[in-house]
């Protein structure tokens, strides 16, 4: 298996998850995440899994500062419904980092350590995504805008063709160098550009 190299420079996220700690899964319920799992998890590295990468782990770092993030201590509220847009790929994504799982989550054991029903949809005064940390009641909401980071022009003119199975291999080759080329921007050039995660505390009126 073989991903881009860039996929190595992108900082890692480390979690602790009680659930792993208890059943013996990690020690001290350390587990470290990269985007190259995020990847697995969705199959393929585009913007999308990219943005959700940044939004989830900048939330995270927001609602617990310098100490290590709770997994499955943090519920997600997304204003758009499962289906709508890109929204189950983002949840998907925040899924993996965060723990929170719709209806069909881990119930837990003994009243401990479920995941079921912290990930929502069409939440009323969510804006764009919500994260809650369950303990303190912190929330922070986050966006995506990938506008600053624009895709080299030449992929509209490749996209319909390869598409359409008509492309060469050689413009399928060139469209993913430029596809993956916008994704490592996104994740390298700009990974601390606020601009493409705007974030708020909730009711507050300074970005962060």
């Amino acid at each position: 298996m073989s991903f881009p190299d860039f996929f190595a420079q992108v900082p890692t996220f480390v979690v602790r998850d009680p659930l792993a700690d208890f059943l013996g899964a990690a020690e001290g319920g350390l587990i470290e995440y990269s985007f190259a799992d995020a990847v697995r998890l969705a199959g393929h590295s585009c913007p999308t899994v990219a943005g959700a990468w940044l939004m989830s782990t900048r939330a995270m770092r927001a609602l617990y500062g310098e100490a290590v993030p709770e997994r499955g201590a943090v519920s997600v509220e997304f204003s758009d419904a499962l289906g709508d847009g890109v929204a189950g790929v983002i949840a998907s994504v925040a899924t993996l980092l965060t723990g929170a799982a719709g209806g069909g989550g881990f119930k837990g054991l003994a009243g401990r350590f479920s995941r079921r029903d912290l990930l929502h949809f069409e939440v009323a005064g969510v804006e764009e995504i919500r994260f809650r940390r369950r303990d303190t009641g912190e929330v922070v909401d986050i966006s995506l805008d990938l506008s600053p980071v624009a895709g080299d022009p030449r992929m509209g003119a490749l996209l319909p063709s390869l598409l359409a199975g008509k492309g060469s291999a050689e413009e399928a080759r060139l469209f993913g160098q430029l596809w993956q080329d916008r994704v490592r921007r996104i994740l390298i050039d700009h990974h601390d550009d606020e601009r493409l995660t705007p974030l708020r505390r909730a009711g507050g009126n300074a970005a962060l």
